[in-house]
């Protein structure tokens, strides 16, 4: 579970550098930004449902 998570936040974390890099290096000539950007919006949304759900069904302990 806790790798699972690892691995989804840093696909996050690379899709977020993947949008500054095309924010600073396609000057708006494509949409490539927004599309890196929207799969970030879109894997943070999943995470934090992920775990909502796996607290829900007691994979997540309440305390760490």
């Amino acid at each position: 579970m806790r790798y699972l998570v690892l691995a989804a936040f840093a696909l996050i974390v690379l899709s977020l550098a993947s949008g500054l890099y095309f924010v600073f290096h396609d000057r708006g000539d494509s949409k490539r930004a927004v599309k890196a950007l929207a799969l970030r919006v879109g894997l943070s949304v999943g995470l934090f449902v992920f775990l909502m759900v796996a607290y829900y069904f007691g994979f997540v302990p309440a305390r760490l």
